[in-house]
């Protein structure tokens, strides 16, 4: 049977076919142009009929007849009025336009050098998150990282990771610290060095939260803290890591801030605490913190180790028994404080013997502080005196039933030095300045959760109370007032902090030296005397 021929139109009329097409497409573009704020007038009032129809479907029946009422009043009321139908008109041909108009599509995925990140990270996870007997592996090489990213991420304005969550495979050891710090270092490295991160592992639902902390507040200064006796303010931390606030001036306005409370007194489960840090990290000026807090309501003792003369400013204050920095004054100090707390001991136990309410003379919190004792170890050892931390055991073991807290600060190549009673009794610790992982386990007894950064300001560190989480921390600003560095406003702060008494002696250099000096003429010169005689102890 001979093949019939095809029709004409279908052999050679493809040319008019395509020109007819290209035609009538032009023909609908120009229609579309020239109909476009038509086609937008329409779609807005499609909107707002379909808003409308919700807003009264929305309306309980019981108020449909007021709002049909208030709809038909205005609606007499436009028709009344001079021009009110077209004005009406054009406003709703106005509201429709606006309501109709095209809108640029919101960026619902990452951009190509995003997503170029995105997939290094997943190269990078790859093996620690696959083992070779995975039938169906999440992570593989050259695999898709949407699996296992999802789309919880979140990048900031130059392109780095602020937010990413990860979907690890159940077989991996996520109950392993090594191998958990081998994940947390991967994800430090690929998403950017100089910033702190933290890493919450969800060990139930197999995910891992990875999210950028921003810096603490550095503008807070010394102040009166709104807190109720016995609580004393450490410093400011994250807003979701604890769950108070209190008021703080922080430069021209009051605002609300995160703080860490350590808890003293009788009922407190970390009655003294321990703090260790890097030269100028800022353990002094948590410690002027501390003693600026502790006047409100109680006694202090200064001891001084180092001998720089921090803490002069509190000489002759109401409420300062003490202010030492020699070794022979520090001795004397202690051993008086030893004897306070066993005085306040017995008569706490003959009070309650006899039915009798505690005397107000044990009341009053007294407050210790001894920076660098390790200094002072050194010197007694080589005099072959008493170790001052000898003289620490009877206030730290009975501190709390006395009413005695103890603050121990130490650099941390003198931390191989402290007692051991000190150590196991401080269990309320501090680290300042920059430290590693290892250096803040060492001291706190637990890893942070954040990555330590190498750069960090002065009073920024991790707290932890007893066995609770590990907390960043930035100390407030209270620098030493008769620093010739310091600044007015600081200055200031501080000194409005201080209780009456005789003033701080300021440490001026004589315009003239003196002829004679006491050391010339024979006379010994001891400057490591009690501001106040304590009490001599009693029983």
């Amino acid at each position: 049977m001979a093949r019939r021929p095809l029709p004409r139109i279908l052999t050679r009329g493809s040319a008019s076919i395509t020109r007819s097409r290209e035609i009538a497409r032009t023909a609908a573009d120009g229609a579309t142009d020239v109909l476009h704020p038509l086609i937008t007038v329409t779609r807005g009032l499609r909107l707002l009929a379909g808003a409308g129809r919700q807003k009264w479907s929305a309306t309980p029946k019981d108020r449909r007849g007021h709002v049909l009422f208030l709809v038909t009043a205005c609606v007499l009321a436009v028709a009344l009025i001079p021009y009110g139908p077209l004005l009406a008109l054009i406003s709703v041909m106005g509201a429709a336009a606006w309501r109709g108009r095209d809108r640029i599509p919101a960026r619902t995925g990452p951009g190509e050098a995003e997503a170029a990140r995105l997939q290094a990270l997943y190269e990078a996870l790859v093996p620690h998150f696959t083992v070779p007997d995975d039938p169906g592996p999440l992570f593989s090489h050259g695999g898709d990282w949407e699996d296992a990213f999802g789309t919880s991420y979140a990048f900031d304005g130059n392109g780095r990771l602020t937010r990413l969550q990860v979907n690890y495979p159940a077989y991996f050891s996520d109950g392993d610290p090594a191998s958990r710090a081998r994940v947390e270092q991967v994800l430090h490295a690929k998403s950017g060095r100089g910033r702190e991160y933290r890493f919450t592992w969800d060990e139930e639902n197999n995910h891992l939260l990875m999210t950028v902390l921003g810096p603490l507040p550095t503008t807070i200064a010394a102040q009166r803290f709104v807190t109720a006796p016995g609580e004393t303010v450490l410093g400011f931390t994250d807003a979701d890591a604890v769950r108070r606030t209190v008021p703080v001036q922080d430069g021209d306005e009051t605002r609300d801030a995160a703080p860490v409370i350590w808890r003293t007194g009788a009922r407190s489960t970390e009655p003294h605490l321990l703090i260790a840090g890097h030269p100028g990290a800022g353990a002094t000026t948590l410690m002027r913190s501390l003693a600026l807090q502790a006047l409100q309501h109680g006694d202090l003792l200064v001891v001084e180790g180092g001998g720089t003369g921090e803490y002069g400013f509190l000489t002759g204050r109401d409420g300062v028994l003490a202010v030492e920095c020699g070794l022979g004054g520090a001795l004397a100090t202690l051993e008086w404080a030893a004897h306070e707390t066993e005085r306040r001991l017995i008569a706490a136990d003959r009070a309650r013997q006899a039915g009798h309410p505690e005397p107000e003379d044990i009341k009053r919190p007294l407050w210790i502080l001894l920076d660098r004792p390790s200094a002072l170890g050194h010197l007694a050892a080589a005099d072959g005196r008493q170790d001052p931390q000898e003289l620490l055991r009877v206030p730290l073991r009975h501190g709390r039933a006395a009413g005695v807290t103890v603050v121990v600060a130490d650099q941390f190549d003198g931390l191989d030095a402290l007692d051991e009673t000190v150590r196991t009794h401080t269990r309320a610790r501090v680290v300042l300045g920059p430290a590693d992982s290892g250096q803040v386990e060492a001291v706190l007894g637990a890893q942070p959760h954040t990555t330590p950064v190498p750069d960090v300001p002065p009073g920024r560190g991790y707290a932890r109370l007893g066995s609770g989480p590990v907390l960043r921390l930035q100390v407030p600003a209270t620098p030493d007032p008769c620093d010739g560095a310091t600044s007015e406003a600081h200055r200031q702060a501080v000194l409005g902090l201080l209780p009456g008494g005789a003033p701080a002696v300021e440490r001026a250099v004589p315009a003239e030296a003196p002829k004679a000096a006491p050391e010339a003429a024979g006379v010994p010169v001891h400057t490591d005397q009690l501001v106040k005689t304590p009490a001599v102890a009693e029983g």
